[in-house]
C-alpha cells in the first residue's frame, strides 16, 4: 500500500467532556485515589524536557503491564517514543519504566485484553471493534493504535 493512508496519523483530540474528565481523573490520581486502574503518566516533552503529565490506564496482562493509546498517536505516545522512559504515579507512588513499543500481531493480546477491560470506556475510538472482534480486524484496529510494554527501571539520576 502506498500513498497518505499508510502514513497518516491516526489521532483523535479530546472534546471538552473528555479534557474536564482527564482533570477531575488526574487530579484523583495524584490524590492517590484510582480510577478504574488509572495512573498519572508523566514523559519528558520532545522539545523541551519538561515532564508532561496525562492520565491513563495501565493493563496488566500475563505477568507484564502495558499502555494503550486508545487516541492513536497523542502526545504522550510522541513523547515516549523519544525518551523511551516515563513515570507512572497514583498518589505518592511512583514507578520509574522504559517504554518498549509492541509492534505487529503481538499488539493483538494486548489490545484484545485492554478492550475487554475498558471497552465501555474506550470503545468510541475502536471503530466499533471490540474484544470479540476477529484477528483481521483486530489487526486493523491495532495499526491505529500504539501499544507500549513497560519494564520498570531506578528513577535518574541528578546530574
Amino acid at each position: 500500500m502506498s500513498g497518505p493512508a499508510k502514513n497518516a496519523v491516526h489521532y483523535l483530540p479530546p472534546g471538552r467532556v473528555t479534557r474536564v474528565l482527564n482533570r477531575v481523573v488526574g487530579a484523583l490520581t495524584r490524590r492517590g485515589l484510582s480510577m478504574w486502574g488509572s495512573r498519572v503518566l508523566s514523559v519528558p516533552g520532545r522539545t523541551t524536557g519538561i515532564m508532561r503529565s496525562t492520565p491513563v490506564n495501565v493493563l496488566s496482562l500475563d505477568g507484564e503491564q502495558y499502555l494503550v493509546a486508545a487516541r492513536g498517536t497523542t502526545e504522550w505516545v510522541r513523547n515516549l517514543r523519544a525518551a523511551r522512559t516515563g513515570r507512572l504515579t497514583v498518589g505518592r507512588r511512583e514507578q520509574w519504566f522504559d517504554g518498549i513499543e509492541v509492534l505487529d500481531d503481538a499488539r493483538l493480546p494486548v489490545l484484545r485484553a485492554y478492550l475487554r477491560r475498558w471497552g465501555w470506556e474506550v470503545g468510541a475510538y475502536f471503530d466499533g471493534v471490540t474484544a470479540d472482534a476477529s484477528d483481521d480486524e483486530l489487526r486493523v484496529a491495532a495499526a491505529r493504535h500504539p501499544v507500549f510494554r513497560i519494564v520498570a527501571t531506578d528513577p535518574p539520576t541528578a546530574g
